[in-house]
């Protein structure tokens, strides 16, 4: 069995890593077989991990977590990038003409922005077919166990492949969630969600989670300074704190 991180953001978004930074920390530090790099609204830390990842253990999926009128929807296997701003149906629709698998981000979850119940069942019964799956389990998941549980009660109700994924935003949160499939490599995986074989795995909180989250956001967005990859171009490389201007 493999194992898949498929929501991870980067500098290009909300993160608080380079592309590269993650891709050596996943391949150094974990054991996972794939991840997914899912900036909002930007395809661009996904396509530079992709063009980076031969040099490294670990494989990438391209996507995006894509604002909708409605709640964030997270589109896996995705190279082409789909605008901000629709609702969550068209969205899914053109993840979908994009050759791309949508699911529901963080479903239900109050304190994120995140798709409600009676919308999501309106959905499935009007389009079936159209989602992927649900984001069953969310590491970062302010809430925690509460959001978790409704989101895995929901996928169960509705019949939806569930993905685990940490939602990560450093470094440490990776791999704080994940899918099992079966196979180790990209191909297995879409194929393991789109027959159903896909498991969500939940995964305690890492160590001071929130207090390590609280000191990158800072440094990040009050100093500019975030994880960096240096001498990283042959899959090595040391992981520094640096500013970093866009």
């Amino acid at each position: 069995m493999g194992t898949a991180d498929l929501h991870i953001h980067t500098i290009y978004s909300d993160g608080t890593a380079t592309p590269r930074a993650v891709l050596h920390h996943v391949s150094t530090y974990t054991d996972l077989d794939v991840i997914a790099i899912t900036d909002h609204d930007t395809l661009r830390g996904a396509l530079e991990a992709l063009e980076a990842a031969p040099a490294y253990r670990v494989r990438v999926v391209p996507g995006m977590e894509i604002s909708t009128r409605e709640g964030h929807l997270l589109a896996l296997f995705l190279e082409t990038p789909v605008k901000p701003g629709l609702s969550f149906v068209e969205t899914a629709q053109q993840v979908r003409l994009f050759g791309g698998l949508p699911f529901a981000a963080h479903p239900m979850a109050p304190l994120a922005t995140s798709i409600g119940g009676r919308r999501l069942r309106q959905i499935c019964r009007r389009h079936p077919g159209l989602l992927g799956g649900i984001e069953a389990f969310n590491g970062s998941s302010l809430l925690g166990e509460r959001d978790n549980a409704r989101a895995q009660n929901m996928r169960w109700e509705l019949a939806l492949v569930g993905i685990g994924c940490s939602d990560a935003h450093v470094l440490e949160q990776i791999g704080h969630g994940r899918t099992a499939f079966p196979g180790r490599g990209v191909e297995d995986l879409r194929q393991a969600l789109e027959s159903g074989a896909a498991v969500p795995l939940p995964s305690p909180r890492a160590d001071q989670h929130y207090r390590r989250h609280a000191l990158r956001f800072l440094l990040r967005f009050g100093l500019g300074v975030v994880s960096t990859l240096e001498g990283g171009e042959d899959g090595g490389g040391r992981i520094r704190l640096r500013r970093w201007r866009r």
